[in-house]
């Protein structure tokens, strides 16, 4: 009788920590599906809405949304709240275009500028039907950046020293042991030149400045956001849910409009910061991030 209790007692503890394990492993990592919110819910059209927070280092979680969005007629318009400095040029380039696409289903895209809508933040902007910007709103910051570090005095000091066997002169342009030669700058430089260029024709086209202005106004100078409006870099001067309104008058939603968006995942736990300590580790130390990265930020 013993054995048979202890039997029953063992099956029922390790049931309890299973149970329990899974629950905790719902309310760590639940809201982190890509299908955190269910669009058949409730009734009538909504405003889906779209966070574009701090430096853009991927596009993948924004594009996904914007797909989500485009692919159901009961979200007509989506409001993009930006609140970020830019990031790599890439990632911003990839969310240009494919609002770019969404708009050809049939989605009408409004930007929303928080505190900061620069440099790759306002390229992601000109895609959008219409420009929301608060009149303290920073933006512009149109132009392209690249930096990397050197640390040959340091390594020197010391007493490091890499041995580099390369196929052609540029080969390790970027690397930590050297800094660059005149030849190095002017093809950096070259990368720099065009990547300006995608941006200006970007702004011109979207807003309808002539190219010169735009190159002009686009030295790396920031505006506050009724400096803009003057511009022309932005349409109407408001609020978050100004842009609301608007993307609910341009799809003819009626009364106050219903909003619908992606849970966020919940912060302050401990895996946030493991989370956030591998993310950050990954980016200064993979490969992929070594060496120079053209960006689209705001210094």
């Amino acid at each position: 009788m013993a054995a048979k209790r202890d039997i029953i007692l063992a099956v029922l503890v390790t049931g309890s920590v299973a149970i329990f394990g899974v629950l905790m492993f719902v309310a760590l990592f639940g809201s982190l599906s890509d299908d955190n919110f269910d669009l058949s819910s409730g009734m009538g059209k909504k405003i889906g809405i779209i966070d574009i927070q701090g430096t853009i280092t991927s596009s993948q979680d924004i594009v996904r949304q914007l797909k989500k969005y485009a692919d159901t007629k009961k979200i007509p318009a989506v409001v993009l709240h930006i609140d970020s400095p830019g990031g790599a040029v890439v990632p911003s380039l990839e969310i240009y275009d494919e609002i770019l696409k969404v708009k050809e289903k049939g989605l009408v895209v409004i930007a929303s500028f928080g505190s900061v809508a620069a440099s790759g933040g306002y390229l992601i902007a000109c895609a959008c039907d219409t420009i929301v910007a608060s009149t303290g709103s920073i933006t512009g910051s149109i132009g392209t950046a690249l930096s990397y570090p050197v640390a040959n005095k340091l390594l020197a000091k010391i007493g490091l020293d890499f041995e580099v066997i390369k196929s052609g002169k540029y080969k390790d342009v970027g690397s930590l042991s050297r800094p660059a030669t005149p030849e190095d700058r002017q093809m950096l430089q070259s990368l720099i030149d065009d990547s300006y260029r995608q941006f200006a024709e970007i702004v011109s086209e979207s807003r309808g400045i002539p190219i010169l202005e735009v190159i002009n106004l686009g030295q790396g100078q920031i505006y506050t956001g009724a400096q803009a409006k003057e511009l022309g870099l932005v349409d109407e001067l408001g609020n978050y849910y100004d842009a609301i309104d608007i993307a609910a008058e341009m799809v003819g939603i009626e009364g106050e409009p219903k909003t619908i968006k992606e849970s966020a995942r919940r912060k302050g736990t401990i895996w946030d910061m493991i989370f956030e300590g591998l993310a950050y580790l990954k980016d200064i130390g993979t490969d992929e991030n070594h060496g120079p990265r053209l960006e689209y930020i705001m210094r």
